[in-house]
């Protein structure tokens, strides 16, 4: 299983530790507008792969005539 580095030692207790903190920073009225904002963002991101994916294809094909 591939984990990021700073990932591999948290276990179960310390991941809940983590989310206790998060909601005492944020509140947890705060948490799923934080969340809204973080997929808005992923959306895009994805969005502007597939523009420059889509981008690069489109000139390849144009090269190739």
């Amino acid at each position: 299983m591939a984990t990021l580095g700073f990932l591999q030692n948290i276990g179960g207790p310390s991941f809940i530790l983590i989310v206790l903190v998060i909601i005492l920073l944020f509140g947890a009225k705060r948490i799923p507008e934080l969340m809204r904002g973080v997929g808005r963002g992923i959306r895009e991101f994805k969005d502007a792969t597939k523009e420059i994916k889509n981008d690069l294809e489109e000139g390849m094909k144009d090269k190739k005539k």
